[in-house]
């Protein structure tokens, strides 16, 4: 562990695996305590836990469906309630699914826009004002933005609206000295994103990028701590691409 967030606190939603999990342990690894959310795997958020903790570090685990509004209320009541206080937020919930837009239902359009829009714009609006002065918003958005990609309508059109969010809200949040950016990876090796591609297309995927790979969460979680640190304080209302400079 280094001390570069110390006494500091984190809320990363979805958190139990993939890049949020790799942000919870890379965030508590520099100092912060770290409140793990998450939908419906309890197994897979204690294990974050449990892996923190026996690393030196502060933990807890916590339920909330962020696509509710009533529910991101409860997250940030009750980390609060735990910690004291939230000094860094997180917006990684996310869920993706890859459909041409005229198969795409409205079901699965409202359910793609509650957990990547609502959710993040919701917890922005709590951080808005329970956020500490000098606090850090980071909200995930994807590389997939920037590229003409068939079949991924809904997903980019999601992620297109966290970027503006972000910018937007970064004039809003400066006056507090709260910083607010977006990430946005590319190809990372996560269980959402090799679901259901052959050997084949993974292959292909990461031949998109300069180094011939895919990418892996800790990366997208370095870059995560940064913004997070008092070394990114003049660092507002981006848009950071981190994907192996993706063709």
């Amino acid at each position: 562990m280094n001390d570069a967030l110390k006494g500091k606190v984190a809320l990363v939603t979805g958190a139990s695996r993939g890049i949020g999990r790799a942000i919870a342990l890379r965030l508590a690894r520099d100092g912060a305590a770290v409140a793990i959310n998450y939908s419906s795997n309890v197994g897979e958020a204690q294990k974050t836990v449990a892996e923190i903790e026996s690393a030196g570090g502060t933990a807890f685990a916590i339920q909330a469906d962020v696509s509710r509004v009533s529910e991101i209320v409860r997250l940030f009541d009750e980390s609060i309630a735990h910690f004291g206080r939230i000094d860094i937020l997180v917006n990684n919930a996310g869920v993706m699914f890859i459909k041409p837009v005229s198969a795409t239902t409205e079901a699965e359009f409202d359910r793609i826009f509650a957990i990547n829009v609502k959710g993040t714009f919701f917890a922005c609006q709590q951080a808005a004002t329970r956020l500490s002065e000098g606090g850090r918003i980071i909200n995930l958005s994807s590389s997939t933005t920037a590229r003409f990609m068939p079949t991924y309508g809904a997903y980019v059109a999601t992620k297109g609206a966290v970027e503006q969010l972000t910018r937007s809200l970064a004039k809003e949040l400066g006056p507090r000295g709260i910083t607010i950016n977006a990430v946005s990876p590319g190809p990372i090796e996560t269980e959402m994103f090799m679901e259901g591609k052959t050997p084949e297309q993974l292959q292909q995927f990461g031949q998109l990028s300069a180094f011939g790979r895919i990418g892996q969460p800790v990366e997208i979680a370095d870059v995560v701590a940064f913004l997070a640190s008092d070394a990114a304080g003049w660092v507002s209302g981006q848009n950071i691409r981190i994907n192996g400079g993706l063709a």
